[in-house]
């Protein structure tokens, strides 16, 4: 029997109630069971004055159990029973905060009747991040705290505040220089001598002062306007019921809501994100406990938009960098823009000029390869072309530093390739980050097959250090997310030139909950990006050898209609907004007539939705089959992170799950019989076919090279 995480010891006359559940402290069965018995214990012991609840460890507790809440049985009862019963004690109950108090940490809190807090706790209630209100009287004891404004507030964004705010808002009464357990003991003695100062939450009304007659309405009418994401409609119907309300009718409404979005797809979908995040971290072959490399300054080459911003990515999280670049002019240019990007940061109150001063002051631009020695890590940014990737690759592995790591930040090429044009494959890898690269959480970072076990832990350690979520691929065009989006764009064009609009093509996934379609995706990125992409696959032999393959970017890209930054590509625009294009049109009906395929006008938004994910799902398969991603969760990281995929459906392989792989491999088959299969663009992939028949899941998949 493994000891309780929660025990009752006593110091004197104070009981301390002690969570030590490692390494986050939360609250699991059996430490909702451990309350339960260490509640006995002291309701038993009358030589008790008072109750301290502590945490040992670097925090107090941070948060509920998450993969419980997957137990078809799962309750919040048990756990709301015992915090009923410490607010009713007759004797004082403080907590000692430090660390984090979130989610059910924080309505533990909340149940006691003082809360001391160190200096740097911060306390919130994050689970609208996995499409949950809170469950255990989050939502009634903290609009009595602070106010339904702010305790609003708190729920919608799941946003934390400091022991600071929190004590200015009513949430924690007192911050304490002492240490936690010793702030906590002292504040018990205080009220078991003067009681005066204790406070049941459950027993406080919900201050209205200054709130507007219509905040309930105007929140309800915000939280309608996303109707993907129900839990924001459930966090204001929860508060309006703590408002002028009694307890038992909120804690009622509270549990109703709560249990609905627990059997939501939404909520799903958002806790296998959660799961999904923390298991891309995990690599197969990288032994526990490798030595890193120490990284402390970083070189960029290549001042355009995709460096600068990795550049900024750097300086955000306090690394030195040296930006180098070809010529005075370029660098001149993105030292400009990114000087620019941080004013416009401080314009908005996010950035003080002393920051946006210091976060410069840590760019050091060159046009000397020389200065390049003394970085620990550099990363290659010039454009997608392959011959001057390969002449970089040679120029850093002469002068980077042994031991110092080189990475490639393309987007589709050979990263083996680049990595032995340096002459020191084992010091190379892929860093793919996404535009803006300061501000997109994905990192994929792309493994070569010479590529070093410390070199490839110390960049996915890195990743957390710049705030970036970070997945591992395989070599192979496109490596995990650019391969999937190729089929998904193979089929906007082929839906164009069959006779669907631009917009038609987007609207359908747009209904999905995508913030833009392919069309206006490329017509952002720049329709050149594109098709360089596409006539540099060309040239390594990968492309399909079908003549209307990617026609239409292509003759987009000839006619130098480049989307956004051309006034016209997909679309036309007027300032930023898209407007149908009639020489778009044209060209894809003359390249439908050139390359014989048949116009039609019942393409309708269902075969639309279908053509365009299906084939990335059925693409995803593969990728696992190959072993480029270790599991089908890493694939819907990279595509929520990175390319926009709805996360309240989890991604391609968890909607592909929630929709039914016997249901995908029969309407693939259904393409492929009804339009033709001649480059076996429907072929259902062999591991995609072998998990529908078993009933087997695809986002929770390990790919079979690996597992």
């Amino acid at each position: 029997m493994r000891p309780s995480p929660v025990t009752l010891d006593r110091e004197d006359a104070i009981g301390i109630l002690r969570i030590d559940n490692p390494p986050v402290n939360a609250i699991s069965a059996a430490v909702i069971d451990g309350l339960a018995r260490a509640l006995d214990a002291f309701e038993a012991d009358r030589s008790l004055r008072a109750l301290v609840v502590h945490c040992e460890g670097r925090t107090f507790v941070a948060g509920g159990d998450i993969a419980s809440f997957e137990h078809p049985a799962f309750s919040a009862a048990p756990l709301n029973r015992s915090l009923a019963r410490l607010e009713a004690q007759d004797r004082p109950v403080v907590a000692a905060l430090h660390g984090t108090a979130l989610g059910g940490g924080l309505e533990l809190a909340m149940a006691c009747h003082w809360r001391v807090a160190a200096p740097g706790t911060r306390v919130g209630q994050p689970e609208i991040k996995l499409g949950l209100i809170p469950g255990s009287l989050g939502t009634q004891r903290l609009p009595r705290l602070a106010g339904a404004r702010l305790a609003l507030d708190l729920i919608l964004s799941g946003r934390m505040i400091d022991a600071k705010q929190a004590l200015a808002a009513g949430i924690v009464d007192e911050v304490s220089e002492l240490p936690p357990l010793q702030a906590g003991l002292a504040r018990a003695r205080a009220l078991a001598a003067d009681p005066k100062g204790i406070r049941r939450a459950s027993t406080l009304d919900v201050p209205v002062a200054g709130l507007p007659a219509d905040f309930v309405a105007q929140a309800r009418a915000e939280a309608l306007k996303k109707p993907q994401y129900p839990a924001l409609l459930a966090s204001v119907n929860a508060v309006e019921a703590a408002i002028g309300h009694p307890f038992a009718h909120g804690e009622a409404v509270e549990a109703r809501e709560f249990l609905a979005l627990l059997r939501s797809p939404q909520s799903h979908a958002l806790r296998h994100l959660f799961f999904a995040e923390r298991q891309a971290a995990k690599i197969p072959g990288l032994p526990a406990g490798t030595a890193l490399r120490d990284i402390r300054r970083v070189g960029v080459v290549g001042a355009g938009t995709m460096g600068g911003g990795i550049a900024m990515t750097f300086a955000n999280a306090g690394f030195e960098v040296t930006l180098l670049d070809a010529n005075q002019a370029g660098l001149d240019r993105g030292v400009g823009i990114i000087r620019a990007n941080w004013e416009a940061t401080a314009a908005k109150g996010r950035l003080t000029q002393a920051q946006v001063a210091e976060r410069l002051a840590r760019v050091t631009p060159t046009l000397a390869d020389e200065d390049l020695a003394a970085c620990d890590l550099v990363i290659e940014a010039v454009y997608e072309d392959l011959a001057l990737k390969l002449q970089i690759a040679e120029r850093l592995g002469r002068v980077c530093r042994p031991g110092a790591i080189i990475a490639t930040n393309t987007s589709t090429l050979d990263v083996d390739r680049i990595a032995q044009a340096t002459g020191r494959p084992a010091d190379v890898l892929g860093m793919h980050f996404f535009s803006p690269a300061h501000v997109m959480r994905l990192l994929e970072v792309v493994r070569g097959a010479a590529t070093a076990p410390d070199a490839l832990a110390t960049v996915m350690k890195l990743a957390g250090r710049i705030g970036k979520v970070a997945v591992v691929s395989g070599v192979c065009y496109g490596f995990i997310g650019n391969r999937m989006a190729e089929v998904y764009m193979r089929e906007a064009e082929f839906l164009l030139m069959e006779g669907a609009t631009p917009a038609q093509v987007d609207a359908a996934v747009e209904a999905l909950g995508f913030a833009m379609g392919p069309c206006r995706m490329l017509d952002m990125a720049g329709i050149d990006v594109g098709a360089k992409t596409v006539i540099e696959w060309g040239k390594t032999g990968g492309r399909p050898a079908d003549p209307a393959y990617r026609a239409v970017v292509q003759q987009l890209f000839a006619d130098g209609q480049f989307g956004q930054k051309t006034g016209a590509g997909y679309y036309r625009y007027e300032g930023r907004k898209p407007l149908e294009n009639p020489q778009t049109l044209a060209v894809c009906e003359a390249l439908a007539r050139q390359h014989g395929i048949q116009r039609r006008g019942d393409i309708g938004p269902q075969e639309i939705m279908e053509r365009l994910l299906l084939p990335m799902v059925n693409e995803g398969a593969r990728i696992l089959e190959e072993g480029i991603a270790y599991r089908g969760s890493d694939i819907d990281i990279v595509w929520t992170a990175g390319y926009g995929f709805p996360d309240h459906r989890g991604g391609p392989m968890e909607w592909a799950d929630q929709t039914g792989l016997a249901h995908v491999v029969a309407r693939l088959d259904h393409y492929a019989a009804t339009r033709g299969n001649a480059h076996g663009y429907w072929t259902v992939s062999p591991l995609l076919r072998q998990l529908a028949a078993q009933g087997q899941a695809l986002a929770t998949v390990v790919s079979p090279r690996w597992g």
